[in-house]
């Protein structure tokens, strides 16, 4: 994370420019326990959120006129045109057959990768009870996060690789990257929109690391405490043939992004008769041996 992130001016201090708009975003605040949630798998139902939290007023600014400079090493994130073969992002059969060799091409050109494992894929909806999943209906996830953490990015990497493949890697000075690949299933969007903040503009002090319990097993994932210098984006009316890749964790420690903090939120002027928000986000590891 960039050190240096304090120093950059609050984008609250500048006027609105084109394309930007003021909303709330829910941020965790900071305790002095560890914070947990318990998650819809361990609840069988809704998570559970065992922290205190504040919604704070932000500014967040269209990404599409910088989409082409944007990094997944610098901000933590991308748009990308990425059109889809594959009709129903519902069909569990069709995603693992056909859509996730779509990811993996994706993320392999990004980050020129030796390798893709792609791990989980979760749909969305702000619909009704949420969108369906094998493991349960899901809606957007509405607290600032980060899926992983600088302990739980190696424990990943164990639980999918294998202790002696993870340590393999580690003697080479492979590099791993956890990065998910966030698309509409029909758009375009006009609810619910996921913001992204800057990596550059988070400190690492804002992050904070929350046990996430689940039936078999406790993770652990960030959530983000407010702070003014937090820059924000986000993609206005995303179609279904674009996607964010959004950089959750990676092995390299050098000053470049490695946590991307990001939330669904409301628009301003979101109108309650738009079409639902519904998305399917894909997890990966990239390997660059």
């Amino acid at each position: 994370m960039n050190q240096t992130a304090a120093a950059l001016p609050p984008l609250e201090t500048v006027p609105l420019s084109a394309g930007a708009l003021r909303a709330s975003l829910t941020f965790i605040r900071p305790q002095v326990e560890k914070p947990v949630l318990e998650s819809a798998a361990l609840t069988g139902g809704a998570p559970r959120f065992l922290f205190a939290t504040e919604d704070r007023e932000v500014t967040i600014r269209d990404l599409r006129p910088d989409a082409g400079t944007l990094s997944l090493d610098r901000e933590g994130f991308v748009l990308r045109s990425a059109p889809s073969a594959v009709g129903d992002l519902y069909d569990d059969e069709a995603v693992e057959q056909r859509y996730y060799p779509e990811v993996e091409a994706l993320v392999k050109r990004e980050f020129g990768a030796t390798r893709v494992v792609i791990f989980d894929a979760t749909r969305r909806s702000d619909a009704g009870k949420g969108a369906a999943n094998p493991d349960g209906a899901r809606g957007p996830a509405s607290r600032v996060h980060v899926d992983y953490t600088a302990a739980s990015g190696p424990r990943r990497v164990k639980d999918l690789l294998g202790a002696a493949e993870a340590a393999r890697l580690a003697a080479a000075a492979a590099r791993i990257v956890q990065v998910n690949v966030w698309r509409p299933i029909r758009g375009p969007v006009e609810r619910s929109p996921l913001a992204l903040a800057d990596a550059a503009s988070v400190r690492p002090e804002d992050l904070v690391a929350t046990d996430q319990v689940f039936p078999d097993r406790v993770g652990e994932i960030y959530h983000l405490a407010y702070h003014p210098a937090q820059r924000w984006y986000y993609a206005p009316a995303m179609t279904r043939d674009e996607v964010i890749l959004i950089k959750g964790w990676d092995s390299l420690d050098d000053g470049r992004a490695r946590f991307t903090p990001h939330s669904a939120f409301r628009l301003p002027q979101q109108r309650p008769d738009a079409p639902p928000r519904e998305s399917i986000e894909v997890r990966t590891l990239a390997v660059i041996e």
